[in-house]
């Protein structure tokens, strides 16, 4: 069997990308082998195609950190040929071949079956960042958040994890205000249910150690100051579930949300969550999840485009969510 895939190589004149034929003897070990039928970029992949973060860790590569697809071949006690599955995370794309290829040889245990309610291309279409944002749903619930305890903030809004979270907490009923640096996509947000638009420059600056209690709750994928403005002005006993370091790694703030509101800071992990709970959250997906609108964020390209959207992803230049549509 021969099959393409984006292979990365690194050598002392740096990082290079390049399209090349490959053979079942070059997949990595695993007990069960997909026939890739889509993927997606996430942030994560646009930091690993550009190398702009150190996210490959063993070389060469294939990136990307999600796929949809097809079993052809299983030892899997929970997989037979032909069923149609999912992969996000477990070091996909990063110490493990990932979803930029025809093929993927996996441990089955990082598999979880793909919803019916969804087809592969919508499945990709949330990807790592939509599975994200709702894990990140879920932890505002698993700690107290509901509707009735005031709006909750998503920042980053207009990006792959944000359009996701706006749609699905405006889906559970609550006033979502939506952060974007982008005042174009105020419509588009407003459409995914957003309820206010804020500018993301009232949150990117230092911090106050305690601000105006705004919201209830947040999902924050841009950390740094952000993060440190959002807990500031979370409410007593509200949290605020981190995913993301759009804006930075370092958190620049305090306790003082902490120890005088009682605000939880909840972190979101979805490359090693539990299979147990990422099934939770697919099956949480195809009942809350609006398609229409999951439809309407969403645009399909071809796999070859990818190198070319990694930059644009990390400018934040890319609306919604991508799917990529492989061979």
């Amino acid at each position: 069997m021969q099959f393409k895939a984006l292979l990365l190589t690194k050598s002392p004149e740096g990082q290079r990308a390049d399209w090349t034929e490959l053979s079942d003897a070059d997949l990595m070990p695993g007990d069960v082998t997909v026939r890739i039928t889509h993927s997606t970029i996430n942030y994560k992949d646009g930091l690993a195609l550009t190398g702009k973060a150190p996210v490959v860790r063993r070389w060469p590569m294939i990136p990307g950190i999600d796929f949809a697809g097809v079993v052809t071949d299983s030892s899997h006690p929970d997989f037979d040929t032909g069923d149609e599955v999912i992969l996000n995370g477990w070091g996909l794309g990063e110490t493990h071949y990932g979803g930029y290829a025809e093929y993927a040889r996996v441990n089955g245990d990082w598999l979880v079956k793909r919803p019916d309610v969804f087809s592969a291309a919508q499945a990709m279409a949330i990807g790592t960042a939509g599975y994200t944002a709702m894990l990140a749903v879920m932890a505002l619930e698993d700690h107290g958040v509901t509707p009735d305890r005031g709006p909750v903030l998503v920042t980053g809004a207009a990006g792959g994890v944000g359009s996701i979270a706006v749609t699905l907490l405006a889906s559970l009923g609550f006033h979502v205000i939506a952060s974007t640096g982008r005042q174009q996509e105020a419509d588009f947000l407003k459409s995914l249910g957003a309820a206010e638009i804020i500018d993301r420059a009232e949150l990117s600056g230092p911090a106050k150690p305690l601000g105006k209690e705004r919201w209830a709750g947040a999902v924050d994928v841009a950390g740094s100051h952000t993060l440190a403005n959002v807990l500031s002005m979370t409410r007593y006993g509200g949290t605020v579930a981190a995913c993301g370091l759009a804006q930075g790694i370092d958190l620049p703030g305090t306790v003082a949300p902490f120890i005088l509101r009682g605000v939880t800071l909840a972190g979101i992990d979805s490359v090693m969550c539990p299979r147990p709970r990422r099934e939770a959250a697919w099956q949480r997906l195809a009942r809350d999840l609006d398609r229409g609108k999951l439809d309407a964020l969403s645009i399909a390209r071809p796999i070859t485009d990818v190198l070319s959207l990694a930059p644009e992803i990390l400018a934040g230049k890319v609306r919604g969510r991508i799917i990529l549509e492989v061979g």
